[in-house]
């Protein structure tokens, strides 16, 4: 049996400009962070022939053609796989729709499985481009390549999206004590919505790609407010990071009327007035989870809590996708 482990994100400065309809135009940027929540995969040779499938539906079917999951269906069809006689498993510690990257996790770590049950080697670079083939390519998903490269490298990390397609990766240079603060800082409360980042992020792929003024105008904002995430960030100027976050929510709101709701913007009041410095949605928007940079964590655990949000703690990620079980 093959085990791997991909990590979900969280978005710290700049989403959204890594959708093909604005980078490819302007060129994008953004930082993410991987953290320590994740989706597995397992493979294995069953006794039995055909296609076994494990995920949130059971599948058995005979031909690659009949497998109804999108995404598992053409990675093996990229496998090129004859007489496929294979088991797949997907696990997650925190499910699908909620705002954390769940599907280009899942693509890297199906992909990085389905290439070590091969016997072939895949660099996160590849890796990253193939989920990207899978999802924007094949599957026509109006989404970005944020989610991916996140799960592929790991690690807080800057992405530079060129025109021409390419990315350019390298480390957030944070020192290691503001790392802590940061990470102690953030806080994720589950707004108990989930939804569809495609949806979402159709309405800004059709607005960018009609060259609409308000879109663009919106996400130039955001770009800057990426760069200016890293450079507080990276002089360790962590609260003044927390602002950056407010006014990247409110532009972000801007963006799309399903970006948020009165539940979501009440919550939000809730937090900025007590204990929170900064805060948005992570991911596409309308609903998954709120993240907070925290001031008072207590006074905003507390409030959070009375108001129904359930907590979920996390550290940041290093590793990326990864085989933990060979």
């Amino acid at each position: 049996m093959i085990i791997v482990r991909s990590p979900l994100r969280v978005s710290l400065g700049g989403g959204g400009t890594d959708l093909a309809s604005y980078y490819s135009q302007y060129g994008g940027f953004l930082i993410a962070g991987a953290i320590d929540k994740y989706i597995y995969v397992s493979i294995l040779r069953p006794f039995a022939k055909g296609i076994y499938l494990k995920y949130s539906q059971l599948e058995k079917v005979n031909t690659i053609e009949e497998i109804k999951h999108p995404i598992i269906r053409e990675a093996l069809i990229m496998q090129d796989l004859k007489t496929p006689q294979i088991e797949i498993t997907s696990l997650a510690d925190i499910p699908a729709g909620t705002g954390l990257g769940s599907s280009g996790s899942f693509t890297t770590a199906l992909l990085k499985a389905l290439y070590t049950h091969r016997r072939k080697l895949l660099l996160p670079s590849d890796l990253a481009e193939l989920a990207c083939h899978i999802e924007i390519d094949r599957l026509g998903e109006p989404i970005g390549k944020q989610d991916q490269y996140i799960a592929a490298f790991g690690g807080l990390t800057c992405f530079t999206f060129n025109k021409d397609g390419s990315v350019d990766v390298r480390p957030l240079n944070i020192a290691i004590d503001d790392l802590f603060e940061l990470e102690d800082r953030l806080m994720l409360f589950f707004t108990g919505f989930s939804r569809s980042a495609s949806s979402l992020l159709k309405d800004q792929n059709i607005k960018s790609k009609e060259n609409d003024k308000d879109m663009l105008d919106n996400l130039h904002f955001v770009k800057d407010l990426g760069y200016r995430s890293k450079d507080v960030l990276e002089k360790g100027d962590i609260f003044a990071f927390g602002k950056i976050m407010d006014e990247h929510w409110r532009h972000k709101k801007a963006r799309s009327k399903g970006m948020s709701n009165n539940q979501i913007d009440e919550w939000y009041k809730k937090a900025m007035d007590n204990g929170a410095v900064g805060g948005k949605l992570v991911g596409a928007g309308g609903g998954g989870f709120l993240m907070f940079l925290a001031d008072d964590k207590s006074r905003l655990r507390k409030t959070m809590k009375e108001n129904g949000l359930e907590e979920v703690r996390f550290k940041f990620d290093f590793a990326g996708t990864k085989v933990v079980l060979e």
